[in-house]
């Protein structure tokens, strides 16, 4: 049976075990630990070695590591570190640009037999979502591609969050060309405003987005229940698909809608999406 992807994923800083233990019991689908931007330089090694303890056994829901830059001195330490632990499901890639990148760390990370952590590719950059299809494909091991929109809102300039509406429209259409699963949006850095929370995920399912990163156990209901169907939602796939198990060609709904083969997909998706929880 395939593991539906995560719609919730919650960060913790990797230098505090006590905040990742919680974490990995707030309800999130996955738990991603931190030790690049969370973590305080005087505190990598900290981070690094309190993360391995901890994943050092297997964990009861999938937890990813986000290592520190892959151009700088940390990211070989933490790949060694924490890739080989039975704790880890995934490895997260910050500020990706090139293949050529992902190339490098799978041949460090993933083992000729396999089973190694699946990887995951931060685009945070100008030339990393110029790459963005590129980056997509480069190796087996990656199996996810996402926005980092903080770096990225800084690199281009962009002052409105609307600005960024193309280059998540762009990741969007990376992942799917590339045959992964829809990404999931960036975090929402405003822990208190659930309503704005509500609203930005609600713009980014109709981009193509699934599911959320988060910074906080709070924001994790808002994020499900934006990327749930509604009951609406479900009646409609449900009508969807009963009448293409009669006809297996186009046909037309009693309500003047017309149904073809890509639209059942979709129904069927969200169906899928439904029977999650």
């Amino acid at each position: 049976m395939t593991t539906p992807t995560p719609l919730t994923w919650l960060y913790a800083p990797g230098d505090r075990p006590d905040v990742v233990a919680k974490a990995l019991l707030a309800g999130a689908d996955a738990v991603i630990v931190d030790l690049e931007d969370a973590v305080a330089p005087d505190r990598k090694a900290y981070a690094r070695a309190a993360t391995a303890e901890l994943l050092s056994s297997p964990q009861p829901l999938p937890v990813h590591v986000r290592v520190n830059a892959l151009d700088g001195p940390l990211a070989e330490d933490d790949l060694r570190a924490v890739a080989p632990l039975p704790g880890v499901a995934g490895l997260r890639l910050p500020t990706v640009t090139t293949r050529a990148e992902v190339i490098r760390v799978a041949e460090r990370a993933v083992p000729a037999d396999g089973g190694a952590p699946a990887l995951h590719a931060l685009v945070e950059s100008a030339l990393g979502l110029e790459h963005a299809f590129a980056i997509a494909t480069a190796h087996p091991a990656l199996r996810g591609i996402s926005l980092g929109e903080a770096d990225l809102r800084a690199d281009l300039g962009v002052r409105d969050d609307s600005g960024l509406d193309w280059a998540r429209s762009r990741v969007v259409v990376a992942a799917r060309a590339a045959g992964l699963a829809p990404p999931a949006q960036s975090v929402h850095p405003d822990i208190r405003d659930l309503a704005g929370l509500a609203a930005s995920c609600a713009r980014g399912r109709t981009l193509g987005f699934l599911g959320r990163a988060a910074i906080h156990p709070r924001q994790l209901p808002v994020i499900e229940r934006a990327y749930l169907p509604t009951p609406a939602e479900i009646e409609r796939a449900e009508a969807i698909t009963e009448a293409a198990a009669t006809d297996g060609g186009a046909l037309a709904l009693p309500d003047g809608r017309f149904v073809d083969k890509a639209v059942v997909e979709g129904a069927r998706r969200v169906l899928a999406l439904a029977r999650r929880k």
